[in-house]
């Protein structure tokens, strides 16, 4: 005796037609995520009514001929005896992010990743049966517009569209015009909707590829050639920092996600490079804050024959360059305050900064037992096996730092917190190393380099102990580096800068995910995402 087959679900939606048969599984989908609602509904009934129209939903034979912000910014100047001169057709595409309609005419806002443009359509000029189609057109559809100039009665600049084919039918609506993406993780979960409602988010990484294009050009034009090193390494080394840990099947071995490039980058000053950098991914298994993203845009670059202080030179021209070029002015505000990026820059020295900046007595910050207490005592713990010179640095990141807001070059840190920088010749106890701060946050770590084969392998094992003890950011030992140094180094300093710290601070953001434009998060519907 057989049995009745399930029957399909009946989607009742505004309109008759086989053709809802072909979108199933979409409505399947948002059924089941109890996302199916009228406007859905709406939006689908309009896709099956243009599809029983011979209109298809995706076509891909339109010729886009102009960009919109180059034909706004080109033809603005004009009054509307110079637009009807030029008699020109322009052919445009993008996507409707506004849409008023009045019966027989339309008014629509056409946007491209150049600009935005208004277009008027209308049933006598484009003819019954593609006005009808057109009215069945959404905010959120891409359409090609075939139209020449004019200047509406208000004086807006306006496309008088002959032609308005749909490209892309989109299936889901946009956030309201005045109120956008407003939960932030929202807006950082869903990039591609920010990008297309939000022009301040499109500005801002218009601003980032800017930035790092500009900084690759003064490295370039300063004689560095670019570079690209393993971002998967057997041994991560260039940073006190937790790795990821990955697995090589065929190799049967595990493998680190880079935390620097910085010793493969060094190898090749052994090599014979002279002037070297890169730009490229880093990967921290570490916390996410506002100046937190676990995977981070560094750029480092390596210097042959120079010493720290030629660095600190180096980095006021780059940023004074990148402000110039970026916000056009050597000073640019930052949550209010304004920050002079031109040169004179303060260098103070690490154990003075604690004095100076963060009003620490030397009698307590170079005492053990004081400094801990003291660290202790503003709510940071202090690790079994920790020496001064660690103590000290979070002295320096509760009391110093958040006071740095103009750019603060501060130098000499302690030997035990620079397991790769050369020592300082008169006062071994300290390196010649300088962290930039501005706005209160690091935005770049440099140093004249350790070269010595030697010296180098005892800091390691100081830091194979300081791992065994319990920390885990400590550096590995690294006996193929250890080797390379064996071979020659040349004298060398070296940088390594954040391209989004730097970013945050020339677009005034203040949160890191700002600038990234896929921040990592939970994952949808995960406990606290």
């Amino acid at each position: 005796m057989g049995t009745d087959a399930p029957r399909k679900k009946e989607y009742k939606l505004p309109v008759k037609s086989k053709r809802v048969e072909d979108f199933r599984p979409l409505l399947e989908s948002l059924d089941a995520r109890d996302e199916l609602n009228e406007v859905f509904k709406n939006r689908i009934s309009k896709a099956v009514q243009l599809l029983d129209a011979d209109v298809p939903l995706y076509p891909n034979d339109f010729e886009k001929g102009d960009e919109i912000g180059v034909v706004a910014a080109a033809h603005e100047p004009l009054d509307e005896a110079g637009l009807a001169a030029q008699d020109r057709t322009f052919r445009l595409a993008g996507r409707i992010v506004a849409l008023r309609s009045f019966g027989k005419v339309a008014f629509f806002t056409l946007q491209d990743s150049s600009g935005r443009l208004q277009v008027f359509a209308e049933r006598d000029t484009l003819g019954t049966d593609a006005y009808s189609t057109f009215k069945k057109f959404d905010i959120g559809d891409i359409v090609g517009v075939a139209g020449k100039l004019f200047r509406t009665k208000t004086g807006e600049l306006t496309v008088h569209a002959a032609e308005v084919k749909l490209l892309t039918k989109s299936m889901r609506p946009l956030p309201e015009k005045y109120h956008g993406l407003k939960d932030v993780e929202t807006r950082y979960r869903q990039r591609y909707v920010d990008l297309i409602v939000t022009p301040k988010a499109v500005e801002i990484f218009k601003a980032r590829t800017k930035i790092v294009r500009e900084l690759r050009a003064f490295l370039d034009t300063a004689g560095f050639m670019e570079v690209e090193t393993p971002m998967m390494q057997a041994i991560p080394g260039g940073a006190t920092a937790k790795p990821f840990i990955t697995h090589h099947n065929a190799l049967d071995m595990s493998l680190y996600m880079r935390i620097a490039p910085e010793l493969y980058l060094k190898r090749l000053l052994v090599g014979g490079f002279e002037k070297v950098y890169e730009v490229g991914r880093n990967f921290r298994n570490e916390g996410v804050s506002t100046r937190h993203n676990p995977e981070f845009t560094m750029c480092e670059f390596y210097w042959a024959f120079a010493r720290y202080n030629d660095l600190m030179d180096l980095t006021e021209r780059l940023f004074g360059h990148l402000a110039r070029s970026v916000t056009g002015s050597d000073t640019v505000e930052y949550q209010g305050q304004p920050i002079h990026l031109g040169p004179g820059w303060a260098r103070v020295p690490f154990h003075e900064s604690l004095a100076t900046i963060g009003g620490i007595d030397p009698a307590v910050y170079n005492d053990f037992d004081a400094a801990k207490a003291l660290v202790e005592k503003s709510g940071e713990k202090v690790l079994k096996g920790e020496k001064l010179g660690k103590v000290q640095a979070k002295l320096f990141d509760i009391f110093v730092e958040p006071k740095l807001i103009e750019p603060h070059f501060i130098y000499h840190y302690p030997t035990e917190i620079s397991p790769l920088s050369r020592r300082n010749t008169e006062d071994p106890t300290i390196t010649d190393r300088f962290e930039l701060f501005i706005a209160g946050r690091e935005i770049a770590n440099a140093f004249s380099e350790l070269n010595d084969p030697v010296d180098q392998r005892l800091r390691f094992e100081e830091q194979v102990r300081e791992k065994e003890a319990g920390d885990d950011e400590a550096h590995r030992m690294d006996d193929d580096y250890v080797r390379a140094l064996e071979y020659g180094m040349p004298p060398a300093a070296g940088e390594g800068i954040g391209i989004d710290r730097l970013v945050m601070l020339l677009t005034d953001q203040a949160s890191i995910r700002e600038v990234i434009l896929f921040p990592l998060l939970r994952p949808e519907g995960a406990p606290g995402s």
